[in-house]
């Protein structure tokens, strides 16, 4: 969760949306000209491009959904030529059949862009060196904090995902100093080092950490143990890749690229778009985009419009840290649960670590939730465990069993970290 903000002067959302107004207009001119799919989606929405000619003309539009871009081919879905498509990214396919994105050499270059504003605003520069773990290959990370590095000038340090023996070689080696990968593999990374003695060996000031939601507790700890700052990264294979988004040093929220990007919230259930502030799912309009733009794209991603500008003097607006995705949200006892609740709990529970476990069962007819959390090295167990209840309790308004675990008991991961396990269904 993002810290309270303080007093700071609102943004004024409503001059933002009309400066972005007319770039939404021509996007649905040009996709209802060039694509099949939303040719064939706008017109059986009974709309053209010129019908929309308001904010609320706009929201007649259907959302696009990630099932309506596996499902049909590329030429089917993309607004640009062959010939102008450069290169093809997809999405990791770990909940389906990966997506495929087309990218014109336009969309390539906006990817760069916006990769490169998100490492200035973590601070890296020219002088630095950047170990970059996310995969390469048809995954967008890799490839785009490469591009994104080689921007602005710095060092890339191509290492891709795992070998962590040959990560810490190469870290040592050459000097890192910054490192960017999932926050799972951040930690694990941290507590290597920290097991090994290396710390007072290592460069590293900065990690950038994205892929996957991560809490403050998880922040703290990665920070704590190497001793540098740590930033969240947000986007999405579908959009572009990684770097629609980033926190600053502030970490208040995650500012977004308005001039590349249009975000709305929306109710989950109803889709009605809701007012600035009020949490809901996070849908996205390319503003630019060519091979693919995507018009009102549902990402399942929970989150709200942050109404206060930052302090950090940006005009980029902001969106809060994720709290969850609408399809791994849980419900229990009646209560509708979203990971990053679990993360707010523990955030202010002395004595509790980032790491825990979700195990959902039922007993004699009833819900049982079981909280295993990592406890911090002399922590009172008992205490800690105590005191997670009461949080969990006034986060979410309901009773958990909590067991303390011993530090690095719970698995690590050098990819993303699976934390609940919904075992109610089982025989």
């Amino acid at each position: 969760m993002a810290r309270s903000l303080p007093e700071y002067p609102l943004v004024d959302y409503e001059a933002m949306r009309r400066s972005q107004f007319p770039a939404l207009r021509q996007l649905v001119k040009r996709v209802y000209g060039n694509s099949l799919f939303y040719h064939d989606k706008l017109s059986a929405a009974g709309l053209k491009p010129e019908d929309v000619q308001t904010f609320d003309d706009f929201a007649r539009i259907p959302f696009t959904v990630k099932q309506e871009l596996r499902q049909h081919p590329i030429e089917y879905m993309r607004a640009a030529p062959e010939e102008e498509i450069v290169r093809i990214h997809a999405s990791s396919g770990t909940t389906g059949k990966p997506t495929i994105i087309p990218y014109t050499k336009n969309d390539v270059d906006a990817f760069t862009d916006m990769m490169a504003r998100c490492l200035s605003f973590a601070g890296v520069s020219r002088g630095d060196r950047v170990q970059i773990t996310p995969g390469y290959g048809l995954w967008t990370a890799g490839i785009g904090f490469q591009s994104g590095t080689e921007r602005i000038g710095a060092m890339a340090i191509p290492m891709g995902p795992g070998n962590t023996e040959k990560q810490l070689e190469m870290m040592l080696d050459l000097k890192a100093t910054v490192i960017i990968g999932t926050a799972s593999y951040g930690l694990f990374l941290a507590e290597e080092i920290a097991r090994r003695n290396l710390r007072e060996q290592v460069f590293l000031r900065t990690g950038v950490f994205g892929s996957e939601r991560w809490g403050e507790k998880m922040r703290q700890r990665i920070s704590s143990i190497l001793n540098i700052d740590t930033f969240d990264i947000y986007g999405l294979t579908e959009i572009y890749g990684p770097g629609i988004g980033i926190d600053c040093s502030r970490h208040c929220g995650i500012h977004y690229w308005n001039d590349y990007v249009y975000f709305e919230i929306v109710d989950p259930d109803t889709g009605e778009v809701l007012p600035v502030g009020e949490k809901g799912e996070l849908v996205i309009t390319t503003l630019s985009k060519e091979g693919l733009p995507l018009l009102r794209y549902r990402t399942r991603d929970i989150t709200r419009l942050l109404p206060q500008a930052c302090s950090c003097g940006s005009p980029y607006p902001m969106i809060d840290r994720i709290l969850g995705r609408s399809d791994e949200a849980f419900k229990v006892k009646g209560v509708l649960v979203f990971p990053g609740q679990i993360d707010a709990a523990l955030k202010n529970t002395p004595g509790a670590g980032s790491e825990y476990q979700v195990v959902l069962t039922r007993q004699e007819g009833r819900d049982r939730i079981l909280l295993r959390v990592e406890g911090e090295e002399q922590a009172d167990p008992v205490a800690t465990a105590a005191a997670c209840r009461r949080n969990v309790k006034r986060v979410i308004g309901i009773l958990a069993d909590v067991e303390i675990v011993t530090q690095r008991s719970l698995p690590r991961s050098e990819r993303k970290t699976r934390r609940v396990f919904d075992q109610r269904n089982r025989g």
